[in-house]
């Protein structure tokens, strides 16, 4: 387990070995620390301590079972990335993902997870439009515009991470299992992309988190359709373009983008897979974006939606003393400036006193405000809570 744990993190920062002995200050050489992670040997005391110091991690939580297993939805079969980035990732995803079900259980623990994992059986690629009607129809979100889905995932309980990563890697699903029950789900995403390919991204894992896709079907086609479906669907996107289309205006296309949150080539082949614009047509299009070099830049950017639930629910349990300010700085990565006042801190820790405890105490300071009672000044400061003060 602890040999697991050290690779994991040292991969997930992606460090060499000849890093981690660096960081720990050389007290031991990389063939003890390959020794580590092979569970060939184990770290001192002392060496444990730093190796926990290098993660900014205290030394019992290198030492803690896992738990959860964490499992990447069809992610293998497509990715494009070399092993060792692979490797980075999955292992950021997975200590990631862990943080954000430790705060997930710390402030909402009775919450239903409502997630459709791998429920909806697709044996033709146009069977995907229904499900995306179908999620849209049980999340409550209508046939309209959504204009947040970071937020829409979120508020259902799937985590966003974002990854440093090249261009090769758009996004990934991440499902984390306890004694076979599902606890937590993940869409990862890649920084830096335009909110437009962000979103589609986004919608792109969510098919994959949600489909159970036959092998006769392409994987990445129904992905990508529903993802596509999820963000226009069919009645709205016929309504706003006309069932049948020959010429489209660029002009036309960019207030589009606007309205259903796609680039102007994704929305380009919704309208042809939904037979609104010929094949034909749709590879003039396809053209004409690429020599105006629009693929990586497209005009009228939208702009990137932020993931919130994180920073939100990490000040929460702070706020209810769930978390310590030091953990909670190190989920956050920032300082925290706590501008809380003294006496509701007080207030705070007084609460939530056993019922004895808090007798005792209201019971001390009553004794002792005794003599002062003639004195209004001392009622109006007992009747304020002054006394937390003591």
């Amino acid at each position: 387990m602890l040999a697991q744990k050290i690779k994991q993190l040292r991969l997930s920062r992606g460090w060499t070995l000849d890093e981690l002995v660096a960081r720990i200050g050389g007290v031991v050489t990389k063939q003890a620390i390959s020794k580590y992670e092979l569970g060939l040997d184990q770290p001192s005391a002392p060496v444990l301590t730093k190796i926990a110091g290098a993660f900014n991690l205290k030394t019992i939580q290198l030492l803690s079972e896992p738990k959860y297993r964490i499992e990447f939805v069809a992610y293998r079969k497509r990715s494009a990335l070399r092993k060792k980035e692979q490797s980075r990732i999955e292992n950021f995803v997975k200590e990631r993902l862990e943080e954000r079900l430790k705060v997930q259980n710390l402030v909402c623990p009775n919450v239903t997870l409502n997630v459709p994992v791998r429920k909806f059986n697709i044996n033709r690629l146009d069977e995907v439009e229904k499900a995306a009607d179908t999620i849209r129809s049980e999340w409550s979100l209508g046939k309209d515009q959504i204009s947040s889905l970071t937020g829409v995932l979120e508020n259902k309980l799937i985590h966003i991470i974002e990854v440093d990563a090249n261009d090769k890697f758009d996004g990934m699903a991440a499902v984390a299992y306890e004694d076979h029950h599902i606890k937590g789900v993940a869409i990862v995403v890649r920084k830096g992309t335009q909110g437009e390919r962000q979103r589609l991204n986004l919608a792109h894992e969510l098919g994959h988190l949600v489909l159970k896709i036959s092998r006769s079907v392409d994987e990445e086609k129904a992905a990508f359709r529903f993802g596509a479906a999820f963000l226009a669907p069919k009645e709205w996107i016929m309504r706003e373009v006309g069932d049948k289309r020959t010429a489209i205006d660029v002009q036309e296309l960019i207030i589009l983008k606007k309205k259903f949150g796609l680039s102007l080539q994704s929305i380009l082949y919704r309208l042809k897979d939904l037979d609104m614009i010929s094949g034909s047509y749709y590879i003039q299009w396809v053209r004409c974006i690429s020599k105006m070099g629009w693929k990586r830049q497209e005009p009228n950017p939208l702009p990137v939606e932020k993931a919130e639930w994180l920073k939100q629910n990490v000040y929460k349990a702070f706020a209810e003393s769930l978390l310590s300010q030091v953990d909670a700085e190190t989920l956050l990565g920032e300082k925290i400036d706590d501008k809380t006042p003294l006496s509701l801190k007080k207030i705070r820790s007084f609460i939530k006193l056993p019922l004895e405890e808090k007798r005792r105490i209201l019971a001390e300071q009553a004794e002792k405000a005794a003599p002062d009672y003639e004195n209004d000044n001392a009622r109006d400061a007992w009747q304020a809570g002054d006394f937390l003060e003591h």
